[in-house]
């Protein structure tokens, strides 16, 4: 079955990078000229996701805005004679069939997702989470979809993370099946100091069956009082196992100010339009330091 719909939950309150998104939503800040959930969508659209699902909550409108048109502001492109730039903010509001949905209590990702079930339907689907932009080769969601093209099972979006940092994140129990392709049937959520399964953790990705949808509706509040994906994914992963792919691309974390950065300068080198003269830039910068 092809996976053609697509879920971003993107309601979380970016408290760990205030005050910029005291009133700019995180996954508007910009890498160099885009927004970060613009990354999101295209790596969704080069994976071949047809359908997406915004999940939002109140404060968020500049999302839905950003992929709408925009008649005055293309209007005056035109008239200014600046088609190129028309014609690439034209093409934000055709990368995808682009759908929202709010969040009105903020109760966990798990609660989130539970939100997409009546879009979703009985078919696969893709999450991107909100606050990771993953550039790379090959979109990170192509490489979960044809795993799950392979295997027929869940998928999770894997990197291995510090052991001084796992408390932050899932600790996966795996094993390798080939290449960067592992068997997961075990994850714990910010496990405390000995309850690391591995260093593996989930970030950003997964591709989840329809299923997920029952087992959400009895996953009982987890860490921090919320419903927790985590443990839903869990049930998944213990009774009918799931794959984990260790994906190609390099993931910026843009819930977090030092993530923020990286993005902008790395990404920022590859520019088309800045890259050579930012480098240049960097290196007398890093040379006078």
């Amino acid at each position: 079955m092809n996976i053609t719909k697509a879920v971003i939950p993107a309601a979380g309150l970016g408290t760990r990078v205030l005050p910029a998104t005291k009133a700019l939503p995180k996954e508007m800040l910009p890498i160099v000229d885009k927004p970060a959930i613009q990354y999101i969508v295209e790596e969704a659209v080069a994976a071949g996701i047809t359908d997406i699902l915004i999940i939002t909550n109140r404060g968020k409108d500049l999302i839905e805005d950003h992929f709408d048109l925009s008649p005055e502001l293309e209007l005056n492109l035109i008239k200014g004679e600046k088609i190129q730039i028309h014609e690439e903010c034209v093409a934000i509001s055709n990368l995808a069939n682009i759908y929202f949905i709010r969040q009105k209590e903020t109760k966990g990702l798990g609660h989130a997702i539970n939100r997409a079930r009546s879009f979703i339907g009985n078919e696969p689907f893709a999450v991107l989470y909100g606050d990771d932009v993953i550039v790379g080769e090959t979109p990170a969601c192509k490489e979960l979809i044809d795993a799950y093209g392979m295997f027929g099972k869940g998928v999770l979006g894997i990197k291995k993370v510090d052991q001084n940092d796992i408390s932050k994140y899932s600790s996966l129990k795996v094993e390798n099946i080939e290449n960067n392709i592992y068997k997961c049937t075990d994850m714990i959520e910010k496990p405390q100091p000995g309850e690391e399964m591995s260093l593996y953790s989930i970030l950003g990705r997964c591709i989840l069956p329809p299923e997920i949808f029952d087992i959400l509706d009895h996953t009982a509040p987890g860490v921090g009082g919320e419903i927790q994906l985590t443990d839903a994914m869990k049930e998944l992963a213990t009774t009918c196992g799931m794959t984990a792919v260790e994906y190609t691309g390099k993931r910026y974390d843009m819930g977090n100010k030092l993530g923020i950065m990286k993005a902008a300068v790395e990404v920022g080198i590859m520019h088309k339009e800045i890259g050579d003269d930012f480098k240049n830039y960097l290196k007398e910068f890093v040379n006078a330091l």
